[in-house]
């Protein structure tokens, strides 16, 4: 077995070059936080890009960071902090949810994974932030799509078309995303006591406002005891994330106050508690119990979530709490993953998708990790796939079996 770690993008050519001439399939990877995600790979040989790190281009007044793949995104967040800023779109960590440490993600795997956190629905993902990335393909071939500015796109644009590909169409050595000011003050409303259905409608109405709510999710009862600390614990708790200038969320906390004050208790989260709670919620630290049952991450219409559940809870238990403003559903399962089971529901709730996140190697390795795609949406995959990694020699068969 053969373990590059190369520190160059000349490294990195060379590395892939080697593959291709020994015909040899690699795993590609960063820091290997994510290596539980998705089906399990038998390749024999590894390009691991954790030596391949350092910001290359930071320029807070142009809101514009560029970095190496390999660079831990902790010490990136440090860095923005210190300057006031951040990803907006908050990429959250596996880590912890896997078995691994907290902050070992990398630039790239941000990309690859196409992250995101529960300011989803008002910032978007990575790929709604990157703006450039340096790539080398399947076929040794180095090349560069995007630049260094937001409206630098003609043709295709491939910086976006790299996010979500987990690795199996290229290895980016540098990825330039574009960074914002970081709210100057956060608080979160927590109304208390509501059902998985009466927290969904709140939700849709604090959304629906002129509150400006940057986040909104449900945690039930059972899952309330094990964030922050227990702080909690006791009643379930539907959070509204307000963010902004002090006067602007005093403003609309008291408008939201008023508008949910039929929904039930209302209690207020502020500061790092707050920003700690969030953290928690993005990275699935309820369901971080060292274990391997099976976790779903399932995105639907948010007024169809708790259906889904409820419908889950029926036949299997599970566990479960939504972010999204309800539209994204964390669930655990104890026992077999039930995959077919958890399609079929989704498909009777309107339709959406779902992707097993975590499962024992043998189950990844039998069931379809992510959503099945549409037979022409598929074919379009695959000549993607022809085009980048003919060869089929990065991350083959990480996304589906064959492919």
């Amino acid at each position: 077995m053969t373990i590059f770690t190369p520190s160059t993008e000349a490294e990195i050519v060379e590395a892939v070059q080697w593959a291709l001439s020994e015909g040899a399939p690699v795993e590609v990877c960063g820091h290997g936080s994510k290596r539980g995600l998705g089906r399990p790979l038998q390749t024999e040989h590894t390009i691991a890009l954790s030596n391949h790190s350092g910001v290359t281009l930071y320029e807070p007044d142009e809101l514009v960071l560029s970095a190496k793949a390999g660079t831990p995104i902790a010490e990136l967040e440090a860095l923005l902090a210190s300057k006031g800023q951040a990803f907006q779109f908050e990429p959250m960590d596996y880590g912890p949810l896997l078995g691994q440490a907290a902050g070992q993600g990398s630039l790239g795997g941000v990309l690859a994974a196409n992250l995101c956190g529960p300011r989803r629905l008002k910032a978007g993902s990575a790929r709604d932030h990157v703006l450039g990335v340096r790539v080398v393909s399947g076929r040794g071939e180095l090349f560069k799509s995007g630049g260094r500015v937001v409206k630098n796109v003609t043709g295709y644009d491939l910086s976006k078309g790299m996010a979500n590909s987990w690795g199996t169409l290229g290895i980016a050595t540098e990825i330039t995303f574009k960074v914002l000011p970081a709210p100057e003050t956060e608080t979160t409303l927590v109304v208390r006591g509501l059902m998985d259905d009466e927290a969904a409608r709140a939700m849709a109405i604090a959304m629906g406002s002129s509150g400006e709510v940057a986040s909104a999710a449900h945690l039930p009862v059972n899952i309330c005891g094990r964030l922050v600390d227990g702080v909690l614990k006791g009643e379930a708790s539907t959070l509204l994330r307000l963010e902004g200038f002090a006067p602007s969320v005093a403003d609309r906390a008291a408008m939201l106050r008023g508008l949910l004050s039929s929904a039930g208790a209302i209690e207020e989260l502020s500061g790092e508690i707050s920003r700690k709670l969030w953290q928690e919620v993005r990275d699935v630290i309820p369901f971080a119990d060292g274990t391997e049952r099976p976790v779903w991450r399932v995105s639907m219409a948010p007024m169809e979530a708790y259906k889904l559940v409820a419908s889950m809870r029926m036949g299997a238990a599970a566990d479960a709490y939504y972010d999204w403003q309800g539209g994204l559903v964390w669930m655990r399962l104890d026992g077999e993953p039930e995959a077919e089971a958890v399609r079929a529901l989704i498909r009777k709730y309107g339709g959406g998708h779902a992707t097993l996140v975590r499962a024992p190697d043998a189950v990844r390795a039998a069931t379809p990790v992510f959503e099945p795609q549409p037979a022409a949406l598929a074919a379009l995959s695959k000549r993607l796939k022809q085009q980048f990694d003919p060869d089929g020699i990065l991350n083959p068969g990480r996304m589906v079996a064959g492919v």
